[in-house]
């Protein structure tokens, strides 16, 4: 596919555009990362799945990608919560930071290029701060520096926020020493208790905006191509880099902004106040984590994504599903490889085959260029695909032609290798062995079920008597029993095996961790959310 045909949906523009890199052959892209002092959540994970499926997608293109992805690991919030638990807070910043990058490899985002951290960029940071001060675009008072925003002509230019309807003193209280009540803090004067580094402006930390534009800058150049995040970092976080970078540099220039959109849970916007908030972490050691990447991708990036339990289920069946296809076709090849040498004797495609792969493709290539349009891909061709390669290895159960068997064969190899381009570039491909997958998969299945293995292993055996009693009724009723619950049992020759499946009926949201270890992120700085920055259950 020509590179030129990929279009995004840029948030400055408010319209597709043909994405064009400044440097040909060559992406530039920063995402604002999370406050490291809780476990991330479910917006969190949005973001971070998203981006790096448009992170492999430009790889796939053949795009040289140097992709950065910051950790806010100094921050009001952390200083609070270190002081809750008695830590130190850059102690408590990188225990979570750690936990981040933990839950980012369950959900298979690849490491980006560079993770920075604030606390390792203050001279950066100190050197912009100066810039803008020499600029005229900011002040000292006290030894707080603030931005002058009415030094900003085009100030709500990504917004559309105009400065006389900036309702000051709505998240922090009014700083009476502001020329503008909209002034926001550059760098803040330390305070007893919390960590502080050297400045021409005495001790103190950094605001949160100016990180952002100091490390995109330090690491991309003042122009670069993509700046990401969640819809909800546009005002004030993404409009306050917008002018600081700006006032540094007028050469500053982000060509794209893209913003994924919120996570809502059956259907109400997830917050603190309505206690329906969930970790990554509590989802994922109740199903699997690429069951829930699966899910993460269902709905457009741009585009609200409703958590609910059913489709949290579905999307694990989907997973499951994959796996199972997976297996199948490696088995074959396995087999095909291991049989005796089919000497002289080649193999074509089959039409049928052919029109799939095709169709495959170019859905793939269409939705992907069309602003990332991964969701659909799942649906539509995929399944038919899926479908077809079902159909071939029942076939080849049956008495056939060896030439026949082998177009058969020949044809379930090109279809994989479709296959398994697309769900690598969307992140869906386990590099772990089918039988591993499967018992991780029972595993949560049992937990979510409130069951261990003996217990289904004891109902499958009172089922067996039942049978052989002739008492099917309560036959019957041990099957419908655990369906309920999540586990299917299934009759192969005389054996009786369990598997994973959707629930018959609706079950209980997953139990929360313990009240400590959830994320309370505040209302501001827990960038490339999905959604809101009161997140909490």
């Amino acid at each position: 596919m020509a590179k030129e045909e990929f279009r995004v949906y840029n948030s400055m523009t408010q319209q597709k555009e043909i994405f064009k890199p400044h440097v040909p052959g060559h992406v530039s892209m920063y995402v604002c990362g999370v406050t490291a002092y809780d476990l991330s959540h479910l917006g969190h994970a949005r973001a971070a799945v998203n981006f790096d499926v448009l992170y492999r997608y430009l790889q796939h293109m053949g795009y040289q990608v140097t992709y950065v992805r910051n950790f806010t690991d100094v921050d009001d919030k952390i200083i609070r919560r270190a002081n809750e638990l008695g830590e130190e807070p850059l102690s408590l910043s990188n225990r979570f930071c750690q936990e981040y990058i933990n839950d980012m490899a369950d959900l298979h985002c690849l490491p980006p290029t560079h993770q920075p951290r604030v606390s390792e960029h203050m001279e950066q940071i100190k050197d912009m701060i100066a810039q803008i001060i020499n600029n005229d675009c900011a002040y000292e008072v006290d030894g707080d520096v603030f931005f002058a925003v009415d030094k900003s002509p085009n100030y709500g230019q990504l917004s559309g926020q105009k400065l006389e309807n900036n309702r000051a003193g709505e998240r922090v209280a009014i700083d009476s020493r502001k020329r503008n009540p909209a002034d926001f803090a550059l760098w803040k004067a330390a305070k007893p208790g919390e960590p502080s580094w050297d400045s021409p402006w005495g001790p103190g930390r950094p605001g949160w905006h100016i990180e952002c534009s100091a490390m995109s800058a330090h690491y991309l150049s003042f122009k670069f191509d993509i700046h990401g995040g969640g819809i909800d970092l546009i005002f004030p976080h993404h409009e306050n880099e917008i002018a600081q970078s700006f006032a540094a540099c007028q050469e500053s220039c982000v060509s794209y902004w893209m913003h994924n959109g919120h996570v809502t849970n059956n259907n109400e916007k997830m917050s603190k106040s309505l206690g329906n908030f969930f970790t990554i972490r509590e989802i994922t050691q109740q199903y699997h984590p690429l069951a829930l990447r699966h899910f993460l991708i269902s709905a457009h990036y741009k585009s609200p994504l409703n958590y609910t339990l059913s489709q949290l289920e579905s999307a694990s069946d989907a997973w499951m599903t994959l796996q199972d296809c997976e297996d199948a076709l490696s088995s074959l090849e396995k087999s095909r490889k291991e049989g005796p040498e089919q000497k002289g004797k080649t193999a074509r495609v089959t039409p049928a085959a052919q029109e799939c792969i095709s169709k495959l493709r170019s859905e793939f290539q269409t939705k992907m260029s069309d602003d990332l349009n991964a969701g659909p891909i799942l649906t539509g061709a995929f399944q038919e695909a899926l479908k077809f390669i079902n159909s071939s290895l029942n076939m080849l159960k049956k008495k056939q032609q060896k030439q026949q068997q082998l177009a058969v064969i020949q044809s379930l190899v090109e279809i994989e290798k479709e296959v398994k381009e697309v769900l690598t570039v969307l992140g869906l491909l386990s590099s772990s062995a089918y039988s591993e997958v499967l018992l991780q998969l029972k595993d949560k299945a049992l937990k979510r079920a409130g069951l261990v293995e003996s217990d289904v292993l004891h109902l499958i055996e009172e089922r067996a008597l039942a049978r052989k009693n002739k008492d099917f009724p309560r036959s019957d009723q041990i099957r419908a029993d655990l369906s309920v619950k999540g586990i299917a049992l299934m009759d192969v020759g005389t054996e009786t095996i369990w598997r994973p499946c959707v629930p018959v009926d609706q079950v209980q949201p997953p139990p929360p961790v313990e009240q400590e270890n959830i994320a309370l992120p505040a209302e501001q700085n827990t960038a490339s959310t999905g959604g809101s920055k009161s997140f909490k259950q």
